[in-house]
């Protein structure tokens, strides 16, 4: 029996074990079968795109510019077959807040990329953030050069940087006359890299800076200053800051008797402008982005479907929105998923690509390094290229 029982006792664990591996592969086969499932469904979802913006203080016509491009995208098949889904945060035009808004996009792990932010000195801080997480970032408007200057792999801009504005704007200076400048700037990493990249080039092209400030009192401060440069045989006034200490500087110069031509860069591309600088801003020349006059078919057609969908023209804002998601889907759809990694190294190697604000190309450090500086003229309230 002791024999017997043993024999029946090995039979019922080989039994046993027997059925224990095979609930295990039908376990394994199961979890394989949920995962592809899983799989394919990931693929058929949205790509989801983060913007940050401040979009209640500042949206100038960029939200517009970013939902057409999207509009066209999904009305077209998406990208490969996968639709496009924004995930919009306003950043304030704060530090603290953009980086927090940085911080968010990073933890989602379904935004394949940011759009944003729109200032230098937002957008400088939080380029860590997403450069640690090894997330895209593509600024359209963010021009300091400290931006791209640290060797990040994930951080672009689809804008000029202000070395390019700058020289733009030298050479035409010294093209009109000029050989005597003062600079006027804002204490921010916008208005001193601006300021500086244009004293350099001035330099090159033969203009002395024989001023630069950056603050002023009230108008009899600036008076006496006018009096200064005077002396000092100027020229011309190069501004570099945003909107509207920019235009509020050029209508309290009208004010103090100042009557020399005005310069600055493409923070002053706004109808504010005209608006707070009254008729001392007539005249003024901006080295700037996005040129309506441009008769390629795709800026032509851009302008006629942004009018005809928000009843009024785009701004250089609602282009460079608009750049920014066709170039990010143009990349996303050359790497095959919206890999990071990939995106990134599909971006640096993207090279002419035809958008509406022009021809953009990438170098290795993120600029955007195509032709696309415009220069404008205020005329009679209206910017003509």
């Amino acid at each position: 029996m002791t024999k017997g029982g043993t024999a029946i006792t090995g039979i019922y664990f080989s039994g046993y074990r027997k059925k224990k591996a095979l609930i295990a592969l039908i376990l394994v086969l199961a979890l394989l079968i949920l995962a592809s499932g899983c799989q394919g469904t990931k693929s058929s979802e949205d790509i989801a795109i983060g913007v940050a913006w401040p979009f209640e203080s500042n949206n100038s016509l960029f939200r517009e510019g970013v939902d057409l491009a999207v509009k066209e995208i999904n009305q077209g098949g998406g990208i490969n077959g996968r639709k496009i889904k924004l995930v919009i945060k306003d950043d304030q035009g704060s530090v603290a807040v953009g980086m927090a808004v940085a911080q968010s996009f990073v933890k989602d792990r379904q935004v394949a990329a940011v759009i944003g932010h729109r200032n230098s000195f937002v957008s400088i801080p939080a380029s860590r953030i997403y450069e640690e997480a090894g997330l895209v970032m593509l600024s359209p408007a963010s021009t300091a050069p400290e931006l791209t200057g640290k060797g990040y792999k994930s951080v672009f801009r689809n804008i000029p940087g202000d070395d390019q504005i700058a020289g733009r704007i030298a050479n035409y200076c010294s093209q009109q006359g000029h050989k005597r400048m003062v600079v006027f700037y804002s204490e921010d990493s916008y208005g001193m890299g601006l300021a500086n990249s244009f004293e350099d080039h001035a330099k090159k092209a033969g203009i002395q800076v024989v001023d630069r400030i950056t603050y002023y009192g009230d108008l009899k401060d600036l008076e006496r200053l006018h009096n200064k440069w005077k002396a000092l045989d100027f020229d011309g006034i190069f501004i570099a800051c945003g909107m509207p200490a920019g235009a509020e500087f050029i209508a309290d110069g009208g004010r103090a008797g100042i009557s020399a031509r005005y310069y600055a860069g493409n923070a002053m591309d706004s109808p504010l402008l005209s608006e707070i600088g009254g008729r001392a801003a007539d005249g003024t020349v901006l080295g700037t982005i996005f040129n309506p006059a441009d008769t390629r078919q795709e800026v032509q057609k851009f302008i006629d479907n942004f009018t005809k969908e928000y009843y009024k023209a785009p701004s250089a804002y609602s282009a460079q929105g608009y750049d920014a998601v066709k170039i990010l889907a143009a990349a996303i759809e050359r790497a095959g998923a919206p890999d990071p990694q990939a995106l990134a190294g599909q971006l640096r190697v993207l090279k002419n690509w035809p958008g509406v604000a022009g021809y953009h190309s990438f170098d290795q450090n993120g600029n955007d390094v195509g032709d696309l500086v415009v220069i404008k003229v205020l005329r009679d309230g209206k910017f003509q290229s």
